[in-house]
């Protein structure tokens, strides 16, 4: 009898880029916050198909280092829409067992928000069904220098030699280094890149784009990105015969 086919691959860590709030909003004529709350919801939805397909780890771009320089309105309603998701949606993710953690220039928040980050990750700091993880005040240019501050000042107290240091090393000292790198980065919104999104982390992701806005966001479209991951050969350099294991044998005849 034929056996049954192998189970499609499904990534073990899904990283995120939640992009087309404001065009979702300005599409219908209201105010760009309309199109964040929506956003939010769309967040909801990413957390359940992930609970439910057995995905591992989710980050998410929740707000890049760049954001900053946004309108000072917008950037003070979104931090207000951020502390109130902080202060309904934890305790419902910690029922479900989801780990939240947060990455980024922690320091730029206002104090408020510093403490409802440091409580959910308290609160839910013993949950392994989902890792979740929101890059907030986060840019991947910050993240590697972050991590060579850190080398530096092992290099300059005397306990780590300059020529020790390899990516290894380096790759320690990033965010989410307890975590495997994503194997599928989604971007939604219609723009191919990665806006400084996780760039070390990143090297080998299979990139996939759509141009559903976040907003739009459903099981179906993300089913789409796990189908396409699914059928693509992730090589991380090698041939596809060394991934097959079947690379064939020299002739030394």
């Amino acid at each position: 009898m034929p056996s049954d086919p192998a189970p499609a691959p499904i990534p073990r860590h899904l990283a995120v880029i939640m992009d087309g709030n404001g065009r979702w909003a300005q599409r219908r004529r209201r105010p760009r916050m309309i199109g964040h709350r929506a956003g939010a919801r769309a967040v909801d939805v990413c957390i359940d198909f992930c609970l439910e397909t057995g995905i591992e780890a989710l980050t998410l771009f929740a707000f890049s280092s760049e954001n900053w320089g946004r309108p000072e309105d917008e950037v003070g309603a979104l931090m207000k829409l951020f502390l109130g998701a902080l202060e309904r949606e934890v305790d419902e993710l910690h029922r479900r067992g989801v780990r939240i953690r947060f990455i980024g220039e922690r320091e730029r928040f206002a104090e408020a928000i510093r403490a409802r980050m440091n409580a959910a990750e308290a609160q839910t700091a013993g949950n392994t069904r989902l890792q979740l993880s929101i890059a907030a005040s986060y840019g991947g240019r910050w993240d590697i220098a972050q991590a060579a501050r850190a080398l530096a000042r092992d290099v300059a107290a005397g306990r780590l030699a300059p020529e020790a240091i390899d990516e290894a090393m380096l790759g320690a000292r990033m965010a989410l280094a307890d975590l495997p790198p994503p194997d599928l980065f989604i971007r939604t919104g219609g723009d191919t890149r990665v806006s400084n999104f996780l760039l070390w982390q990143l090297a080998y992701t299979e990139l996939w784009f759509t141009e559903t806005l976040w907003p739009d966001l459903d099981a179906a479209t993300l089913r789409r990105a796990l189908d396409a991951y699914a059928g693509r050969e992730r090589r991380f350099g090698l041939t596809g015969d060394q991934v097959a294991g079947t690379q064939p044998q020299e002739n030394n005849a």
